[in-house]
């Protein structure tokens, strides 16, 4: 085979690998479902939902703030035992949970209590995303989604 034919046939099969690299992210791509929060029964809540990343970079989230709520965290739930924390990581191609009984958004101190019905507008912080606003619908105390 003549050596310039060689060279097209290789740059032939060589392009398409290439292209297809293309069309993959190296930055987060972010998307929040299954949002609820449990009507609140005192002056506290749970928030729960899903940060899907289909990113091929992974992020954090660093916070959520909440116009229901001057104290808003997020907390990690092991053995039983809820405890504060900084971040959670939301790996590349991957998600983040927040469910119950486990990890979770805590509101402290409401200005309000929401009814079963109405809905809450949060802001979720990331450590690289732009933050994403979500109107979390209240759900009755008892609810829990199917997984």
């Amino acid at each position: 085979m003549p050596r310039r034919t060689a060279a097209a046939l290789a740059a032939a099969v060589a392009a398409p690998l290439l292209l297809a690299g293309c069309g993959s992210s190296t930055a987060p791509e972010l998307t929040v479902s299954g949002a609820f929060m449990p009507q609140p029964v005192s002056d506290m809540a749970a928030g729960f939902l899903t940060v899907e990343n289909t990113g091929g970079a992974g992020d954090r989230l660093t916070s959520v703030t909440s116009g229901i709520s001057d104290e808003v965290s997020i907390h990690r739930t092991e053995g039983g035992r809820m405890t504060q924390v900084e971040s959670f990581d939301i790996p590349a191609e991957g998600s983040l949970d927040l469910e119950r009984g486990g990890n979770h958004i805590m509101f402290m101190a409401l200005k309000e209590r929401p009814e079963e019905g109405d809905t809450v507008s949060v802001e979720l912080h990331f450590e690289k995303s732009d933050p994403i606003t979500v109107d979390v619908p209240v759900k009755a105390a008892t609810h829990n989604p199917e997984h």
